[in-house]
């Protein structure tokens, strides 16, 4: 079966910004996370995917289908969540699902109007006079309500309440279990994605550093801590960023066997890296 979502060698060329030569792909039926500090090029990728920026060269395709040439067939077939929702402030929740129900084919009304009941939403009030959390929540109702294969999430877990948070994660999950939708989760939280993500990509300067499942991230990236001593040129060549303090150092690979069998014997501790570990230390040489 074709991927979900695949992109290669996408490059897009802004002034002072450039994505260059990224390519990954997400199969029908997971979760990808994706990662990277800020200005890295994730919400590039995701306006491309959205169909409101065009690749410079390379191709997209969503669905099968490529957002500059089938827009609307794209969208038809695509659910998205802002960190900031914006809708109109001035009309009320129910009124938005009207006035969103005519674009999509498969919209589902009493999917809203149950969606609506579990997340509590009140639906008579203006979408201007709700909480950041609940607007949110409103979103997500008007995303999942049309039966979208692929979901775009932008930051959705912000300004959750960590109860609301928790069963966001556990939605998803069941969202992708039947094998026919999947989720791409652009976050800075990165222990959502501890949870749930099956792939994680990361961007870093408008490249990508790597674009593996959660289970190869975790066995190949490790922390290295120790004496500054132990580091020369050919101990440096081993890591992806190293950061040198007076008294210890710390130092990020991808190569793990090939950190301990070259540090073996040394005074060094080696431990599991994180996702934070990863996007903080990738690059830094100092």
């Amino acid at each position: 079966m074709d991927p979900i979502l695949e992109l290669r060698g996408v490059t897009k060329h802004y002034e002072g910004f450039s994505l260059r030569d990224v390519s990954f792909s997400l199969p029908r039926g997971y979760v990808c996370g994706l990662i990277g500090p800020n200005g890295a090029g994730k919400t590039t990728i995701v306006k491309l995917i959205l169909g409101l920026a065009h690749v410079s060269s390379g191709q997209l395709r969503v669905c099968g289908e490529d957002p500059a040439t089938a827009e609307i067939a794209v969208k038809d077939r695509i659910g998205f969540v802002h960190e900031v929702p914006s809708f109109y402030d001035h009309i009320s929740v129910e009124a938005l699902a009207s006035i969103v129900r005519p674009f999509y084919s498969r919209w589902d009304q009493p999917l809203f109007d149950a969606l609506a009941r579990e997340f509590e939403l009140p639906t008579r009030k203006w979408f201007g006079s709700l909480s950041r959390g609940t607007r949110t929540k409103a979103a997500l109702a008007l995303a999942l309500a049309h039966h979208a294969e692929l979901l775009v999430l932008d930051e959705p877990t912000s300004g959750l309440d960590p109860v609301f948070r928790r069963e966001l994660l556990e939605r998803l999950v069941a969202y992708v279990a039947d094998g026919q939708a999947s989720v791409l989760f652009s976050t800075h939280i990165t222990s959502d994605l501890d949870r749930m993500a099956d792939y994680i990509t990361f961007i870093r300067d408008g490249r990508l550093v790597f674009s593996s499942t959660r289970e190869e991230v975790f066995d190949r990236w490790v922390v290295v801590r120790g004496d500054p001593g132990v580091l020369d040129e050919a101990t440096r060549s081993l890591f992806a960023g190293v950061e040198v303090g007076a008294h210890a150092f710390t130092g990020l690979t991808d190569d793990a066997p090939r950190a301990r069998k070259h540090m073996a014997g040394r005074d060094i501790v080696i431990e599991p890296a994180t996702l934070d570990d990863i996007m903080c230390y990738t690059g830094r040489t100092c």
